[in-house]
């Protein structure tokens, strides 16, 4: 048996799907070491999830890979709805200017393929044909073992990281509960082309219910790359049903081997279902699948720790599920590196669960509520409705890392919110405006300082606790309503020109200071910009 010890890798990721992989490329460009493993030989060319919230392309615009998705991805402008062959309406996927993404579809197998080449980047590659096995962990680290092409290898790291889905090994090795039930019904999936005129960028769902209102057809429809594809969803004919898997694992959900259906079965379920006459054709791959709703009792555990699949499964209603992992990623990933490098505070990690669980609660009971009533009962009004789908509103109120906002702050985003982008910015030697998240792109927490008038307000004193609590670590800028150009300041400064900035954080005459995270969500809203406030919040971060 082969060893390695903690000088290879700081983290080891189990799995390399989209939510593995996320973790894996933010520490490697935080300068984290980590190995990532993955039992398959080779990626698989399944259009699994397709559906890339607004959200997810932000992150990514953060780490600098967003353009490669967007060379090659659909738009996702809407949805057509049909009921018993008669259009019942039409929803546009449409959200405020200032969001800087709408939504957008890309095959699984290219959202894996696009992260495995921004990883290559840093020299690290996915370990093939590699299973993770058992792990144990101590006080300083987490000894796993591996099955590797080449034998058994035991590997020593500082963490490791379950993204091994919805049979994970990880889970079952930390004990963790992963409560829930099944849906009654089988679906099928089939990357097909059609020869419809349905409108560039939209969606069909078209469904059959009964005299009493059940459902008993479904066809769903998402446009993928290429002309006239589709990745289609059905249920699954009686010829291809079978009973529910039973044994020692219990979890049915996801794609089943051994029963694909063909160009027939999907021909079927068109004559009684598409909008217009059409023909499928072209299938490039098919498979049947269930459906669980499981969610973990805890996110990790000491050094070990679960996302994605391996925490929480679901409906793919709205696209939510990959998304929401790759959240989870992003979330453990900028704490880990700042653990591995002995600057975080020790709890910093455990605020992975209290951050992401409620969010997979939330996640997990709204899509069962969506895919059993549908998304037409969801009381929300329906600009509201649109951000929560594009998961803008996810956000963390009750967070031990929130500075609580100072009284009287005012509108605009409250601490543990998404920290909005906005236009309009000005700097003194670029010719062209820029965004907030251009500003922000690939930096760790910035310090967001805010004045109405040429001064930048507070800024020695802010400066002075940085260099007391967080040396090297916090990024500072200025957004000022006017600047004077022959006045040096200390930090870069951007005019507002526009007062979007002013407008979307809700700053009025006074000056005010906004610390964004690594992940884009603001931990300090300080109004006006006092030390005191600056230095708790970087307590509950970095190590004393």
């Amino acid at each position: 048996m082969a060893h390695h010890d903690a000088a290879h890798a700081d983290v080891l990721v189990a799995g390399a799907g989209p939510v593995g992989l996320s973790a894996a490329a933010e520490l490697r460009r935080r300068g984290t070491s980590c190995r990532i493993v993955d039992r398959l030989p080779a990626r698989l060319p399944y259009a699994k999830a397709v559906g890339i919230q607004p959200r997810t392309l932000e992150l990514w615009d953060r780490m600098g890979l967003v353009q490669a998705a967007l060379d090659i991805a659909v738009p996702m402008r809407g949805q057509f709805l049909y009921l018993n062959g008669a259009e019942r309406g039409r929803i546009d996927l449409a959200l405020p200017p200032e969001v800087p993404y709408g939504f957008a579809a890309l095959p699984q197998y290219e959202t894996e393929r696009i992260l495995e080449e921004y990883l290559n980047l840093f020299g690290t590659a996915i370990e093939r044909g590699t299973e993770l096995v058992s792990f144990t962990q101590d006080s300083t680290g987490v000894t796993s073992l591996l099955r590797t092409p080449y034998g058994e290898e035991e590997v020593r790291t500082r963490f490791l990281v379950g993204c091994d889905g919805a049979h994970s090994t990880v889970r079952k090795g930390l004990g963790l509960a992963f409560e829930g039930g099944a849906l009654p019904d089988e679906y099928m999936l089939a990357d097909v082309e059609v020869d419809w005129d349905v409108p560039h960028g939209y969606g069909v769902r078209s469904e059959h219910r009964d005299a009493e209102g059940a459902l008993d057809d479904l066809l769903v429809c998402i446009p993928l790359p290429g002309v006239h594809r589709y990745r289609m969803s059905m249920l699954v004919p009686p010829e291809l049903s079978a009973a529910a898997p039973t044994g020692g694992d219990e979890v049915a959900h996801g794609l089943e081997g051994g029963r694909a259906p063909d160009l027939t079965h999907v021909q079927k379920v068109l004559d009684r279902l598409s909008p217009q006459p059409t023909t499928a054709s072209a299938l490039r791959w098919s498979s049947v699948f269930r459906i669980s709703h499981r969610l973990v009792d805890r996110y990790g555990q000491g050094r070990v720790f679960v996302a994605g699949d391996a925490a929480h499964i679901h409906p793919p209603t709205g696209a939510q599920g990959m998304n929401t992992g790759i959240q989870d990623a992003w979330n453990l990933a900028w704490k880990l590196a700042l653990a591995v490098e002995w600057t975080a505070d020790p709890d910093l990690t455990a605020s992975y669960d209290a951050e992401r669980r409620p969010v997979g609660e939330e996640v997990v009971g709204r899509t069962v509520r969506h895919a059993t009533a549908g998304i037409d009962t969801d009381p929300a009004d329906p600009m509201t409705l649109m951000r929560r789908e594009a998961q803008l509103l996810v956000r963390y109120p009750d967070s031990p890392l929130v500075e609580p906002a100072e009284p009287g702050a005012g509108p605009g985003p409250q601490p543990g919110e998404r920290a909005p982008d906005c236009g309009g910015l000005v700097a003194e030697v670029a010719a062209y405006p820029l965004r907030l998240f251009d500003v922000l792109r690939g930096r760790e927490h910035t310090l967001v300082l805010y004045g109405n008038g040429p001064e930048v307000p507070h800024v020695e004193r802010l400066v002075e606790v940085i260099e007391e609590l967080a040396p090297g670590r916090i990024n500072i800028c200025a957004v000022l309503a006017t600047t004077d150009a022959g006045r040096a300041a200390p930090v870069p400064v951007y005019r507002d020109a526009q007062g979007e900035f002013a407008r979307l954080y809700g700053t009025g005459e006074e000056p005010a200071a906004f610390v964004v995270r690594p992940d884009g969500y603001l931990g300090a809203r300080l109004c006006p910009p006092a030390g005191a406030g600056l230095a708790s919040y970087l307590s509950r971060i970095f190590a004393p």
